[in-house]
């Protein structure tokens, strides 16, 4: 069912950010920092899904993140929602359920045998797609997935997801340079904020954490010597 409520972006952000911290997808260790997919250390850590084993959150935020979706982009602005693989698939089967919307799912590249394709279920010329996904940093991942929707001929013009790092300064025109607008519901700003407010870490380490979150390159580049 579509949602009819429509909380402000600041409540939905700061909700968010209050499920991601009680569901333990939030991850802080200043000692032992993360390794991110790029290699690269990090005191922080988020972990969305998580979130599909918790079926009053993710009913809200499915439910926040369709109305996002609606309100930033329009109410009848879309024709299909594309998961990317593999987080982005359940995620992208919610929010197509709330729109009535069919559903499809983009491969991280061919599966290499049958049709050795990269769009699983029926994606057609022309239609309007929106691409799902858990979470984006820089934004990166998102073209090859773009690309691929608009191989088949459809659109592809809007990505949206629970979490958006909100850190490093070129994602949104990274994005905006392919031709693709970014909808999420909140970053770790938001969670930073919520974090201190609920006192769910150490002072020390939010000041650490702080610190990386606001020159997050300088700060790798101090622990990869």
């Amino acid at each position: 069912m579509i949602p009819t409520s429509y909380p402000t972006r600041e409540e939905i952000a700061r909700l968010t950010a209050r499920m991601l911290l009680e569901i333990g997808a939030v991850n802080f260790n200043t000692d032992e920092p993360y390794t991110l997919a790029s290699g690269l250390p990090s005191p922080s850590y988020i972990d969305c899904r998580k979130l599909i084993s918790y079926p009053r959150i993710r009913a809200t935020l499915m439910d926040f993140l369709t109305v996002t979706i609606m309100r930033n982009a329009g109410f009848e602005a879309f024709d299909n929602i594309a998961g990317g693989e593999t987080a982005g698939i359940p995620f992208a089967a919610m929010v197509a359920e709330r729109m009535g919307l069919p559903m499809t799912y983009v491969r991280k590249k061919p599966k290499g045998y049958g049709k050795n394709a990269r769009i699983e279920g029926e994606m057609t010329e022309g239609q309007r797609v929106l691409l799902v996904e858990d979470l984006t940093t820089d934004g990166g991942s998102k073209l090859s997935f773009v690309d691929a929707i608009r191989d088949t001929g459809a659109e592809c013009a809007h990505t949206a997801v629970i979490f958006y790092y909100g850190i490093f300064p070129q994602t949104e025109k990274t994005l905006g340079d392919h031709g693709v607008s970014l909808h999420y519901l909140c970053t770790w700003w938001d969670v930073l904020e919520e974090a201190r407010e609920q006192g769910a870490f150490s002072e020390e380490t939010l000041a650490e954490v702080e610190s990386f979150l606001r020159a997050p390159r300088e700060w790798q580049k101090a622990r990869m010597n």
